[in-house]
């Protein structure tokens, strides 16, 4: 994890991060969000909002405070459905009559394995789900979405959360929460899919990107070097969850323990949600097999 500790921008100030693009940073720091959630303002007259971000008054005054004489808010885009991001979309879609686009609701582009998950009673930890969230608009993968200046294109980048989309506008992409530079993406079943994540990881990897926008924290100017590093993480973890199941069959709460020996026990039930998350796509690709039903509670153990 990268903790760039000079990134501490005002919270409601429109900052211009390049022409025709703005940001605001809410104000809702947390372990989870950093400093806050990174609104985006894109275009010069018809604007875009991306992530209009939490359900806050002040917030919402930012954004509408930052329209300039001539500008209006013509779309606004959410890329995913978690509490941190979408919110405020409905709220200010009444305000302006600007349409809320996303990839779908809050279960649009669950997998398979974690909808089965899911109906066993595999609840979601960490993040909150906004569960009202509904677009006015549903974008398909590869879509373009344009206005009076501007060109977005649709990726569909699930992993952290199935209706995670990704908005590349030329050589520049808004990569929300799938890739960031202060910290890792959360990736927790059954709202999290490992497996679909790597695969997200690997699509956009194949591009030239000239900078990442992310959901928290600063601008990416290394992009393919940032990806590489997401990429490597997650398969030195995968290395270590193999070489445990080397040793000794377990659950994932009880590889947790073995795998993370420094950390606190408070953390390990974020730890053990992180195992699970590997084991699931440790499984998919047959390296690991549950003994018996698939589920957070199985005990696992290595085939190859």
């Amino acid at each position: 994890m990268q903790l760039p500790n000079d990134f501490n921008p005002p919270h409601g100030l429109a900052v211009e991060l390049q022409p025709g693009l703005r940001r605001i940073v809410a104000p809702n720091p947390s372990p989870m969000t950093f400093r806050g959630t990174n609104t985006y303002l894109l275009g010069e007259q018809d604007i875009a909002v991306i992530d209009p971000g939490p359900l806050d008054d002040a917030h919402m005054d930012a954004i509408l405070n930052a329209l300039q004489p001539g500008q209006k808010i013509s779309h606004i885009l959410v890329t995913h459905s978690h509490l941190d991001h979408s919110p405020l979309a409905a709220p200010l879609a009444a305000r302006t009559g600007a349409p809320v686009l996303a990839f779908g609701g809050p279960q649009a582009g669950r997998s398979e394995v974690m909808t089965i998950l899911a109906e066993q009673g595999l609840a979601g930890g960490g993040e909150g789900i906004d569960t009202d969230f509904r677009p006015d608009i549903e974008l398909a993968d590869r879509e373009t979405v344009e206005g009076n200046g501007w060109s977005l294109e649709v990726i569909h980048t699930p992993g952290h959360l199935g209706n995670h989309i990704a908005l590349a506008w030329g050589d520049t992409c808004f990569t929300a929460d799938h890739v960031m530079g202060w910290a890792s993406s959360l990736v927790s079943p059954p709202d999290g899919d490992l497996t679909d994540f790597m695969n997200a990881c690997h699509r956009l990897r194949a591009r030239k990107w000239s900078v990442f926008h992310a959901g928290h924290g600063a601008p990416i100017s290394d992009p393919s070097d940032r990806l590489d590093w997401l990429i490597q993480h997650r398969l030195s973890r995968e290395a270590q969850i193999l070489e445990a199941l080397g040793q000794a069959q377990g659950t994932a709460r009880q590889l947790a323990e073995r795998i993370y020996t420094d950390t606190p026990a408070a953390l390990l039930p974020a730890a053990e949600r992180n195992v699970f998350a590997h084991l699931v796509d440790l499984t998919g690709r047959s390296l690991v097999s549950p003994i018996g039903t698939l589920a957070s509670d199985a005990v696992f153990k290595r085939l190859v």
